[in-house]
């Protein structure tokens, strides 16, 4: 589901301090990178210790020049990028710079893709996203690697556990429900990202075989969120931080009559992890550019 609402991007870059002593680093960097359109989004990028670049969805079509800069300024060049669903506030952008890549270069894409039959089926309003990814992969020569559930990558020695994959057979909320998850972690911290999964891809990842293997220092909150998974998944996760691709609208739950007055749910999602007792909330409203060692 793709929202719109009036924001102001802000510019403020925070820097968590690393507590790395040497020079190379012990760990990877992971970055959260804020909207810059009226639209909430998702855009991460990792560095590996090695060097290697990994990105992760990248936001709307209007977060594509944002994220380009960010990957001329890391080298221009992207090992792997990493589709956790076919919304444009997630693929816009990444579907943009394969369009006209201006000097950037792509090695691999994964994703766990729909078919775009089935999307116009259950959810035809978001169906041109797919039919965009499809083409522009045919394009461009490039084959798009299908995840498997329980796949293990690892990619310059940080792990890529694939949790969960696309659900077909969850018509409700078709395409966020088929949102990969995938924890990210090597020895020093990890970090699990939901995508826009909702209840019921929630529900499944709970009684699936990785149910109990959701523990996390850092989760990226579901669906920006706001109506994506419940709170037990939360409660798997235990996460020590929050990831918040959101909006100041979205964050306040304001569709314009102010604080608290609109449709969303983002503040049953906030009591969550209030109750979690997490130690910080990065949200990208507040945020902005997010670094973390």
């Amino acid at each position: 589901m793709v929202l719109l609402f009036s924001v102001m991007s802000i510019a403020l870059t925070i820097m968590v301090p690393s507590t790395q002593a040497s020079a190379k680093p012990k760990s990877f960097t992971l970055w959260q990178l804020p909207e810059q359109t009226h639209s909430q989004m998702m855009s991460y990028a990792i560095r590996t210790a090695g060097g290697k670049l990994i990105v992760i969805d990248g936001g709307t079509e209007g977060d594509a020049d944002y994220l380009r800069k960010f990957i001329v300024e890391q080298g221009g060049h992207v090992d792997v990028w990493f589709f956790t669903h076919p919304h444009s506030d997630h693929v816009g952008a990444p579907i943009e710079i394969l369009k006209d890549p201006k000097g950037i270069t792509v090695d691999k894409i994964y994703a766990s893709n729909l078919k775009v039959s089935e999307v116009q089926k259950y959810e035809p309003s978001s169906a041109h996203t797919q039919a965009e990814i499809d083409a522009v992969v045919k394009e461009t020569n490039r084959r798009m690697i299908e995840l498997t559930l329980g796949a293990k990558l690892i990619i310059d020695g940080v792990h890529f556990d694939i949790l969960g994959i696309k659900n077909p057979e969850i018509h409700a909320n078709y395409i966020n429900n088929s949102s990969i998850v995938m924890r990210v972690w090597d020895a020093e911290k990890s970090v699990i990202f939901l995508g826009d999964l909702g209840p019921e891809g929630g529900s499944k990842l709970l009684a699936g075989p990785y149910g109990k293997k959701l523990k996390s220092d850092y989760c990226q909150m579901a669906h920006h969120g706001q109506s994506g998974v419940r709170g037990d998944v939360y409660q798997a996760i235990q996460p020590k931080y929050c990831l918040w691709t959101t909006p100041k609208w979205l964050w306040e739950n304001d569709q314009g009559g102010g604080y608290d007055t609109g449709p969303w749910t983002t503040m049953e999602t906030r009591k969550w992890a209030d109750e979690l007792q997490v130690k910080r909330n990065y949200a990208t409203w507040k945020d902005g550019l997010v670094k973390i060692d």
